[in-house]
């Protein structure tokens, strides 16, 4: 049968990562179907704190230290939560990431995640000026708050280290001073570091609906599909199937986010990667500025269009386990010594998955054994931020030029060989 439409490209995965490229691919003049199974900005791209986070100079290291890995085995922290009946299935990946997180590989991949780091907001504001979305953005910064004078004299250090190596933007608040900041705020504890250059999103999911409107206005087309339909046609590109019919394209992507791995192993490709799931939850309190993470319980509180989010740090589960309220829960209560949160919004939890490769690195570049099947993906905790990065990254690569950042460190072969 005949598709009915015919396309440059396909992008698979309605996400920040899949809207960014398929964006950056339209406006140099290529056909783009955008395939997902929901309209954008559904899945993980709605479920994050809604920061674009310019200070993510340094990718998130598995802990090392002896008490830090402590912590996490007794359930300590609430920064990281583990479900020991499910972590077999972790392991193998488990085992390369904290290979990676080692302090002399952890400083060499560094240096590499902060070159595409530097290019984030820049990449948004693009996107931003052909949308009516300013509003959604503030450009003031977000706060880390530390509830213990050694926390906070610790933080104030890496920050100083962090500027200096950097230049990211910070200022030092004391208790007196985050109290000015913050009115609303009952317990200031030892103070909080400010990163000032971080952009600040009220709704994400409603941001990568207005770059997917952009997508539509500027001529590409956003359908609804399965991308388990993907099918090569020797010698012809790509197809996939739609609710309006089949797609035919040259070229196709896959930016599926923590999903990516699964199709590829149809086509031949295995790779590693964490799976972190993250839960949020709305409160319909009030008090708070900008958002504040809580370093000693590990989650973020964030004023939102739908109320203040507590938006949690990672777990690791089984795959198809239903939301917990473990951390959420734990996180819920140590916000209400910190201000009115309120009622919850949502009967339960929103469940995510953070798509996180073990050498923290995203994935970028043409398969090495199908010609014009590129991979977008493993962006982990920072997919909302880089997406339009990395899109302009890959979309610059799928015209055959050389990206302004070296792609070598992030292309698929490092996993698969080839």
């Amino acid at each position: 049968m005949r598709a009915e439409t015919v396309s440059s490209a396909i992008v698979l995965g309605a996400g920040m990562a899949g809207v960014g490229v398929a964006l950056h691919l339209r406006q140099a003049g290529w056909d783009v179907v955008l395939v997902d199974r929901q309209p954008p900005g559904r899945a993980t791209s709605y479920g994050n704190a809604g920061i674009i986070q310019s200070e993510a100079v340094e990718p998130y290291a598995m802990p090392r230290g002896l008490d830090d890995m402590w912590g996490v085995v007794t359930g300590r922290t609430n920064g990281i939560r583990i479900d020991w009946s499910a972590l077999p299935a972790h392991v193998p990946a488990l085992l390369r990431y904290w290979w990676h997180s080692a302090p002399v590989r952890h400083r060499q991949i560094a240096r590499t995640w902060s070159g595409i780091i530097g290019q984030a907001a820049a990449a948004h504001q693009h996107f931003l000026n052909d949308t009516n979305a300013a509003g959604l953005v503030r450009k003031e910064g977000f706060r880390v708050f530390f509830r213990s004078a050694a926390a906070m004299d610790a933080a104030f250090t890496d920050a100083e280290r962090i500027h200096r190596t950097y230049g990211v933007p910070y200022a030092a608040l004391d208790s007196k001073a985050l109290a000015a900041a913050e009115p609303g705020l009952a317990n200031t504890g030892a103070g909080a570091v400010h990163w000032q250059g971080a952009w600040t999103v009220r709704d994400p999911g409603a941001l990568v609906e207005a770059y997917g409107d952009l997508l539509l206005r500027s001529g590409g087309s956003v359908a609804i599909g399965s991308a388990e339909t993907l099918k090569a046609l020797p010698g012809k590109g790509w197809r996939v199937e739609t609710a309006n019919g089949p797609v035919e394209a040259a070229h196709v992507v896959v930016a599926l986010g923590p999903w990516s791995p699964e199709l590829l192993r149809r086509f031949g490709y295995d790779f590693p990667m964490v799976r972190k799931r993250g839960h949020h939850r709305h409160y319909d309190g009030t008090g708070l500025d900008l958002p504040l993470m809580d370093e000693a319980f590990g989650y973020v509180l964030a004023p939102m269009a739908k109320g203040l989010r507590i938006t949690t740090g990672a777990e690791l589960s089984h795959a198809d386990a239903p939301p917990s309220e473990v951390q959420i829960g734990r996180a819920e209560d140590a916000a209400r010594t910190l201000l009115n949160l309120g009622k919850g919004v949502e009967p339960e939890p929103w469940l995510g998955v953070r798509p996180c490769m073990p050498d923290m690195l995203p994935v970028i570049g043409e398969a090495p054994r199908h010609k014009r099947l590129w991979l977008h993906f493993g962006h982990g905790h920072q997919g909302f931020t880089l997406g339009p990065a990395t899109g302009q990254m890959l979309a610059t690569m799928m015209r055959g030029e050389a990206p302004s950042v070296d792609p070598a460190p992030f292309r698929p072969e490092r996993w698969t060989g080839g």
